[in-house]
């Protein structure tokens, strides 16, 4: 099979216009997130990873925080189970690795537990609403080689 996107790195804020086009489409326009609150200061501070199809359009994106804790994870629809969200997650957990965190941690949308359980993250605590859309914590220990 062909590999049809890859996944590189991004630079804020060089590369915000990209990720500004994938978080606004799923997270804004698809599932009605409010533009003040997908924007924040960790942005400046996170690792960032993006997905780009054959033509270098941007279709994904994720993001690693200094702590630790994943989010921003987003596939454009016509993208999904394609493999390009675990492409990126598996990224991320790379970049955790070696900066030497011991776990991380994020907050899943109930809709994607599934896919972060695949991946090993267990799921802890309520569920509680971000953005009026029910959540799930979860967490991964990372070993080291």
């Amino acid at each position: 099979m062909t590999k049809t996107f890859t996944i590189e790195p991004a630079r804020w804020p060089d590369d915000r216009p990209a990720l500004r086009q994938v978080r606004e489409t799923v997270f804004v326009q698809e599932q009605g997130v409010p533009l003040a609150l997908e924007w924040d200061a960790d942005d400046a501070t996170a690792q960032h990873l993006l997905a780009r199809d054959a033509a270098g359009l941007p279709i994904g994106t994720g993001r690693l925080l200094p702590d630790g804790h994943i989010g921003r994870m987003a596939v454009l629809p016509a993208w999904r189970g394609r493999g390009v969200g675990t492409a990126l997650l598996r990224g991320l957990l790379g970049a955790a690795r070696a900066r030497g965190l011991t776990q991380v941690i994020l907050n899943a949308q109930c809709s994607a537990v599934s896919f972060y359980e695949r991946l090993g993250f267990a799921a802890e605590g309520p569920i509680f609403d971000d953005a009026d859309i029910p959540h799930r914590r979860m967490r991964l220990g990372l070993l080291h080689d």
